[in-house]
């Protein structure tokens, strides 16, 4: 495994993220899952949707389902209203990922990757992909597969 990565890092491999953060903690989303960033206006509550879904949101005509990230990583609520989405794709539906804000996109190397931390909260290990120690922070890559799959799976309980 470790020749498969020195390979790649001599072709100079790398991989672009948006990098959002949730307090202090930030994460990375891969800059081709991403299709927007904008400030989420207008949520309509839905009833009995778990409790990660804020509602429903009109992002350029489309119905869109946002999605708090803290909540998904079970993280109490945050003090301040929600600043900043992420608009992401997902089986042909459109999803908005709320967070407490968004940064730069970084371009990374796999000298920097490692694998997820198995001390990582048992909630957020389910989510991420890996992590990449930079200069003293760490960025926690998110797994977008992973972050959007209970909607699909609370769909299909609610249909049966």
């Amino acid at each position: 495994m470790q020749a498969a990565n020195s390979n790649a890092t001599e072709a100079g491999t790398t991989q672009d993220f948006v990098t959002v953060f949730v307090g202090d903690t930030m994460f990375g989303l891969a800059i081709d899952r991403v299709h927007d960033v904008f400030i989420p206006a207008g949520v309509t509550p839905v009833p009995l949707s778990p409790p990660e879904i804020v509602g429903l949101l009109n992002l350029r005509g489309r119905v869109v389902t946002a999605i708090c990230l803290r909540r998904r990583l079970g993280l109490p609520a945050s003090e301040g209203a929600a600043r900043m989405a992420i608009g992401l794709e997902q089986g042909g539906e459109t999803f908005a990922l709320v967070v407490d804000g968004v940064g730069e996109v970084l371009k990374l190397g796999v000298e920097t990757h490692e694998p997820v931390p198995i001390n990582l909260d048992a909630r957020w290990r389910d989510l991420a992909l890996g992590v990449h120690r930079l200069d003293g922070r760490l960025l926690v890559i998110l797994d977008v597969n992973a972050l959007l799959v209970f909607a699909s799976e609370h769909a299909g309980a609610t249909a049966a």
